[in-house]
């Protein structure tokens, strides 16, 4: 199953600017912390995020703002090299 539009639970916490932002992801029975937001943007009607997770992978998240429903409709996990 890909991840495009994915419905996820978001948990949020007020930043320096007291807007809502992202610090928790909980899908497919994981959780994941936010330690960095590296983006956000508004759309027409969405709020989206580019966020990543302490698994150091990238999200990007969206936001509906009408109905409180997030998705997740990115994801990439940065691969290490197993030379070493």
């Amino acid at each position: 199953m890909g991840v495009e539009n994915m419905k996820i639970e978001v948990d949020c916490e007020p930043d320096h600017l007291k807007e809502q932002t992202p610090h928790r992801l909980r899908f497919n029975n994981r959780s994941v912390e936010v330690v960095d937001v590296l983006d956000r943007w508004l759309g027409a009607d969405h709020g989206y995020f580019k966020v990543r997770g302490e698994d150091n992978a990238t999200y990007i998240l969206r936001h509906d703002v009408a109905s409180g429903r997030w998705e997740l409709v990115m994801f990439d996990r940065e691969r290490r090299s197993s030379a070493g």
